[in-house]
């Protein structure tokens, strides 16, 4: 393989997680590195999400088990599950339907088992790399359910499942009764996993991995980028106000709007926004508790540093579409249900996730451009993965032998 044997300049698009992660372990390998991004506010999913490292979510969630669930899941039914436009979505919807195939699925489980069983290690390494390891909280998480019919389908769910790396067992009774008693909702059982962690805060996550980046040399820029050409043999990227920043190597890590940037070229790369939302209260009593899931209502509570954090939905919907505000709402209903010790009014927020149709990511060298690489599509796993992503990319551009996978090959969907 052709590879940028000697340190040169890489362009990184996308200075979420994942491109943050990438960036840093580009710089650990002599590389000089420019990251650009517009987003000055930090709204991007990579810092809206539920904080979990997730090394138990092994199966593809293109399967057909979770085809089968689709009806019961919907959001007009009290469920997370919602597609806003389900016709603009159609072609999306036949390439998932032919990814749940069980042969697909199975070769997808598997390549997804490898790279999540690396994921903890590796985000144990950028930590300590961006001297922060106290933001890696190996504290595991808990899933409640709220009815005794709930709870033995859950325990089966979870009992046949391929949870990788992670295990569980029953909640303990004295953990499960005190959780009991902060709620006004009744719990009929719990289970705690353990081989799963949480960042402690994703505010303070973000300004550890760009104070890293800054102090390794890297150079920040804010411009929009909205296509890729290519010129004398390379790759290069082109901004929104036509500036060209000058770079030997390209690496798209631009969420979902790296589908325009990949089409711009000729790559197929069909992500679909798929949106979550969560509201943050800075003023609660939430104990210094894991992750809990409340499974009957698709929803998870993270108490971060700045804050607890209640998160939920699958919503498929373009990406500039404008936010529905009764899922807020309903979560707002959830929190209330519940009983959980908040106060004041919570910072509402949403973002989109970007997931290819076999929710498998996208991470590798363009077999057609040969200095473009491409690290993006995790849907739920983007934190879990950030760090794994970085060190596979980092090995795909010097190359290293078994660096890269065809599992993730972007290829994979045609031209």
């Amino acid at each position: 393989m052709t590879s940028l044997a000697q340190p040169r300049h890489v362009l990184v698009i996308g200075a979420g997680v994942v491109g943050h992660a990438c960036a840093l372990a580009l710089q650990a390998r002599g590389y000089p590195v420019t990251l650009t991004d517009p987003d000055r506010a930090g709204l991007a999913a990579s810092w809206g999400n539920a904080g979990h490292i997730a090394t138990e979510q092994v199966e593809p969630l293109a399967s057909l088990a979770v085809l089968r669930s689709a009806a019961r899941r919907h959001y007009a039914f009290g469920g997370a599950l919602d597609i806003r436009n389900p016709v603009q979505l159609a072609p999306w919807i036949l390439r998932y339907l032919r990814a749940c195939a069980p042969r697909r699925f199975e070769a997808g489980r598997e390549a997804l088992r490898g790279l999540l069983a690396d994921a903890l290690p590796a985000w144990r390494r950028l930590a300590a790399a961006v001297q922060a390891p106290q933001l890696l909280c190996e504290t595991g998480h808990w899933v409640c359910w709220e009815s005794a019919g709930s709870a033995k389908r859950g325990r089966r769910g979870w009992r046949s499942a391929d949870t990788g790396t992670a295990g569980f067992a029953d909640l303990a009774e004295d953990r499960l009764e005190s959780l009991r008693t902060r709620l006004r909702a009744p719990l009929a059982g719990a289970i705690a996993f353990e081989g799963t962690a949480q960042i402690a805060d994703p505010v303070a996550l973000s300004g550890a991995l760009a104070a890293q980046f800054a102090r390794n040399g890297g150079e920040r820029r804010f411009d929009r980028i909205d296509a890729l050409i290519e010129r004398d043999g390379r790759v290069h990227a082109r901004s929104a106000d036509g500036v060209t920043p000058e770079a030997d190597a390209i690496l798209v890590c631009a969420g979902v709007r790296s589908r325009e940037l990949m089409a711009s070229i000729g790559v197929t790369a069909p992500l679909v926004a798929e949106r979550g939302y969560h509201l943050q209260w800075r003023d609660h009593e939430w104990p210094e508790l894991p992750p809990v899931v409340f499974e009957d209502r698709s929803m998870i509570v993270t108490r971060f540093e700045s804050g607890l954090r209640v998160a939920s939905f699958v919503e498929y919907a373009a990406v500039d579409a404008p936010p529905d505000p009764g899922k807020w709402r309903r979560l707002h209903e959830h929190v209330r249900q519940l009983g959980i010790p908040v106060h004041g009014e919570p910072v509402q927020w949403f973002g989109a996730r970007p997931t290819l149709p076999d929710y498998l990511p996208a991470i590798g060298r363009s077999a057609r451009h040969r200095s473009l690489y491409y690290a993006f599509g995790h849907q739920h796993l983007g934190l879990t993965l950030a760090a794994i992503t970085g060190e596979m990319i980092g090995g795909v551009m010097a190359g290293d032998d078994g660096a890269g996978s065809e599992a993730f090959a972007i290829e994979r969907f045609g031209r």
